[in-house]
């Protein structure tokens, strides 16, 4: 069979294919980058709006305007929207511009990837949608970090703001207080974790008891350090106690003791917040790992006459030790970073100083710029060896690439 003659170029000869399929896809390649310049226009218009508290009364004075009501134009050009209003219509405008915008966004510059060649497409594509979220990753994580270790340096003399955030009396203080929270706080999340995930692997009431354990986790910091607040106040001898605890002790005649103004009890007693907070995390994981040990080991060692508590920490223990790693170094970043419980309660006063609110009262109560960003760097350094650890586990184990 004969096969159809390939068209003819106006001069007599037969196109290129290339040329034909570069002049089909001009047209639609214009199209495209005139939708997504249209769309960056669009948002930055919207980000215009945003920036500007007037722009909420001239945009609802204009729809009036334009649906002909002339009176509440004229009104609002007048008085203004009311507080609650010109809120809401910023809040649509965020999230038509949010929601929408980014939409528009990431379908535009999908469209303009589609027009361009095959080979260069597959390299391109994947950076059209994570190249946005690693642009934001890099403005809000790594510039700040960036900045304040330049600010380290700049703000004052760099070496005296490190010789303040590593031998200042203040700091020592901090750093011993700190390595009581990362040995006590860490110890105790993941100590009585364990041991409240292996003893209600045995109940009947398996998800009521957890309940009741991970219950604090649905608070926040704030939030707990409040309660503990009350349960730890006091009065002096002879009045009535409001706290929880010392109403206990003084009710079997003991004197009412200040917890939060004794060092090293309120120490103490702080730590005790974040393992109350903490232990729940501590025992969902845990829980899951103490399920998917092996039955048949369990069995073999039974079977070979090993009781529970050896059953428990030659076999359940050793086969479960990398969650259990896991789950520590998490605790432990949380615990290096501690500061609202220290806030809210004592704000550092009475030996209960830690690294984070240190850097709080430098920053903004002595307006030291320099030593804070010190002390940051100082904490960010203590902190990136857990999250080393942390990652390459997850790696070992298949949970990140």
């Amino acid at each position: 069979m004969d096969q159809a003659a390939p068209p003819l170029h106006p001069s007599g000869g037969s196109e290129p294919p290339a040329a034909t399929a570069g002049g089909s896809r001009l047209p639609g390649l214009a199209l495209s980058v005139a939708a997504m310049a249209g769309v960056l226009v669009v948002l930055a218009l919207g980000a215009s709006f945003l920036r500007d508290p007037a722009a909420p009364d001239r945009l609802v004075s204009a729809i009036a305007d334009a649906v002909g009501l002339d009176g509440v134009a004229e009104g609002i050009r007048d008085r203004g929207l009311t507080s609650a209003t010109a809120k809401v219509v910023t809040a649509v405008i965020a999230l038509a511009v949010g929601f929408g915008g980014v939409w528009a966004l990431f379908f535009a510059a999908n469209g303009l990837v589609d027009r361009v060649g095959l080979r260069v497409r597959e390299h391109i594509r994947p950076w059209v949608f994570v190249g946005p979220a690693v642009a934001l990753i890099g403005f809000y994580l790594v510039f700040p970090t960036v900045s304040t270790i330049v600010t380290s340096f700049t703000e004052g003399d760099g070496a005296a703001n490190y010789r303040f955030a590593l031998t200042d009396p203040a700091m020592l203080t901090a750093f011993r207080n700190n390595v009581l929270w990362l040995v006590l706080g860490t110890a105790g999340s993941v100590g009585i974790g364990l041991l409240v995930a292996a003893l209600v692997d045995r109940v009947k009431r398996e998800a009521l008891a957890k309940t009741f354990i991970f219950l604090p986790m649905a608070i926040s910091m704030v939030g707990a350090s409040v309660i503990w607040r009350f349960i730890y106040a006091w009065k002096p001898p002879g009045e009535e106690q409001i706290g929880v605890l010392n109403a206990v002790t003084t009710a079997f005649g003991a004197e009412p003791t200040p917890w939060l103004q004794t060092p090293p009890i309120n120490t103490l007693a702080l730590i005790m917040i974040l393992v109350w907070l903490q232990t729940g995390l501590a025992m969902v994981v845990l829980s899951a790992a103490l399920k998917s040990v092996p039955t048949e080991l369990i069995e073999a060692a039974r079977i070979d006459g090993a009781g529970e508590l050896r059953l428990f920490f030659s076999i359940v223990l050793p086969t479960i030790r990398p969650t259990v790693v896991t789950v520590a170094t998490i605790i432990a970043i949380t615990v290096l970073k501690v500061f609202d419980i220290v806030f809210v309660i004592t704000g550092g006063g009475f030996d209960t100083e830690v690294i984070a609110n240190r850097m709080f009262v430098e920053m903004f109560k002595f307006r030291n710029f320099g030593r804070a960003s010190a002390i940051a760097v100082v904490l960010f350094v203590l902190v990136v060896p857990f999250i080393v650890l942390n990652v390459r586990r997850q790696r070992h184990r298949g949970f990140a690439g």
